[in-house]
């Protein structure tokens, strides 16, 4: 399966994954997290797509991270869930369709 795939994956049954990918300012960092969306980000404002993730390992606490498909490495699926109501603190507008029920 491609990561793009996987990644699909593991929003649909709300799954944790692991990710691999190479940061512009550290290189390659290993995080584990919940996945988002992938779609363009409100951050950069330059309409490409990118990975949208909750980076859950950040040494200063849970962080949104956004990953260019050409700088995602590898990503894997873990063998633990995630709530959405955890995570999801806004009316989201997902580019992914999903059944999150309210957070969808």
């Amino acid at each position: 399966m491609i990561s793009h795939e996987i990644f699909l994956k593991a929003i649909n049954e709300k799954w944790i994954v692991a990710v691999v990918f190479n940061s512009v300012e550290k290189g390659i960092i290993k995080r584990k997290c919940v996945p988002y969306d992938f779609g363009p980000s409100r951050r950069f404002n330059d309409g490409l797509n990118r990975y949208h993730f909750n980076d859950l390992e950040n040494p200063k606490g849970p962080h949104n991270l956004s990953i260019l498909p050409e700088n995602l490495r590898h990503i894997q699926i873990l063998d633990e869930k995630f709530e959405p109501k955890d995570f999801v603190h806004w009316k989201p507008r997902w580019c992914v369709p999903r059944d999150w029920g309210i957070y969808s």
